[in-house]
């Protein structure tokens, strides 16, 4: 046994009293330790919706790492939902048994897997052959303001069919041996678009009050519950703070105060938790608060020029050093003065006192001892990490180990996001590797897949 192993064997055995590896009851579901690995992945599946191993061993990298449960990426209840192509869906009963597969994987490493169910709305990237060149159902006529992705307010026929579409993907994750779902309610995507003062501007019954923009939500949450029972663990993503105003002539949009009272109607009608994040577009300063590399963007970001009308004018600013300040302006007032790690902490303390199910907070966590604090103190229950996890998979053993931080800590760079238009998700800070090389073998690793090449059968055909 390496040194490192008898550590983290002596480590496991004192484990019993550190908040950070307790385990975590909710109403439906036991976690073993208060880290989640929050909803990221990259374009790894087929256009059809269809996921592949690549997604598998993607997921397996954190399993196996320590985290106590994995939050999917974006999953899409519907194809014309897809933010990016090539992300899997749930909008199939074909596609259970290969979500069933992904979920066996995740539990052999004695880690849970909780499906979050989504749609882009007015937030749709990177468009693929079943969502191209269409404008994408929303609250509201009135196009996504940064990028300007194209949009049309559903009718109340078309919202009563998507709420249904949510309840049957809920009972597809069941039945695949999922352990729960999450509906992304946070950071600008369609339910954000029903909820946020600034940007649903309907007059029915879905639009004006509170109470009423807060109607969908409500509705697919009882949708589920009737399709599965209360037996299946529901979780909700809140924007504590909606921040809709990147663009300062745009509204500022939901309150704190606002989404308390949110968070308490879904535990009225039956959520088990609710994950506290911030702001309501992707990529938000906020998530988390580090630096924007324009440099980056400047070669990744044509791939979005056709998807929005303002593209081809983000792309300039990205792409002239002359013009980026202006950008950056606009991008850094928002984090001016916000911590990295626990950004949105505050707001999730706010929720948890106002709740009684439990509350995980995402923002930048990757300090033990930070986390701890945050759990010891009520602030939340759990903690989703998303970038931090890129960097360092295996960040629950190295805090196991007794050390702080990792040796090599995730830097905030943001590079991962950045690449995400054109380039396979990962880290990209190339100082934390030895070499350029050794880090494009890290990012393409998932990839290392070898399918038994056939001829198809005539049925294929």
């Amino acid at each position: 046994m390496n040194a490192d192993a008898a550590v983290l064997q002596e480590g496991r055995e004192g484990l019993e009293s550190d908040p950070i590896f307790t385990p975590l009851r909710f109403r439906n579901l036991t976690v073993k330790n208060r880290i989640f690995r929050s909803n990221i992945a990259g374009r790894f599946d087929n256009e059809d919706g269809s996921l592949t191993q690549t997604r598998i061993n993607w997921e397996c990298r954190f399993a196996k790492g320590g985290v106590g449960a994995i939050v999917s990426s974006y999953v899409p209840v519907a194809m014309h939902g897809r933010i990016i192509a090539n992300f899997a869906t749930i909008h199939r009963d074909e596609f259970i048994p290969l979500w069933a597969k992904l979920g066996e994987a995740v539990h052999s490493f004695d880690c849970n897997y909780i499906m979050q169910l989504s749609h882009s709305g007015r937030q749709m990237d990177l468009p693929g052959i079943s969502n191209q060149h269409q404008p994408t159902p929303s609250s509201t006529d009135d196009r996504e303001p940064l990028h300007g992705f194209l949009c049309r307010a559903m009718g109340t026929g078309e919202i009563a069919r998507l709420v249904d579409a949510f309840a049957r993907a809920a009972w597809r994750a069941r039945e695949a041996g999922l352990d729960g779902v999450e509906l992304h309610a946070a950071n600008g995507y369609l339910f954000t678009q029903f909820l946020s003062s600034a940007i649903n501007d309907r007059t029915d019954c879905y639009g004006g009050s509170l109470a009423n923009r807060a109607r969908f939500l409500l509705e697919v949450i009882e949708a589920i519950r009737a399709k599965v029972g209360r037996d299946f663990h529901l979780q909700v993503k809140l924007s504590a703070i909606e921040r809709n105003n990147v663009l300062p002539w745009e509204g500022r949009g939901n309150t704190l105060e606002d989404t308390i009272q949110v968070a308490r109607w879904c535990e009225a009608v039956g959520v088990d938790a609710i994950h506290v994040s911030t702001g309501s577009l992707f990529p938000h300063p906020l998530n988390p608060p580090g630096p924007l590399p324009l440099e980056v963007l400047a070669v990744t970001y044509d791939a979005m020029i056709s998807s929005g009308v303002s593209g081809f004018r983000n792309f300039l600013f990205f792409r002239y050093p002359l013009l980026r300040p202006l950008f950056l302006a606009m991008w850094n007032r928002m984090r001016r003065g916000m911590p990295i790690e626990g950004v949105s902490l505050d707001e999730a303390r706010a929720i948890k006192a106002a709740v009684s199910i439990p509350v995980i907070s995402t923002g930048g966590y990757q300090t033990a001892s930070f986390v701890r604090e945050a759990i010891e103190s009520g602030a939340c229950d759990a903690v989703a990490i998303a970038r931090s996890l890129v960097a360092n998979p295996d960040l629950p053993k190295i805090w196991m180990l007794g050390r702080d931080q990792p040796e090599r800590p995730c830097t905030y760079c943001n590079k991962c996001l950045t690449n995400a238009p054109k380039n396979p998700m990962g880290c990209y800070e190339e100082g934390r590797y030895p070499n350029r090389e050794a880090m494009l073998a890290a990012i393409t690793a998932v990839y290392r897949t070898k399918p038994e090449l056939r001829l198809p059968r005539p049925d294929e055909v």
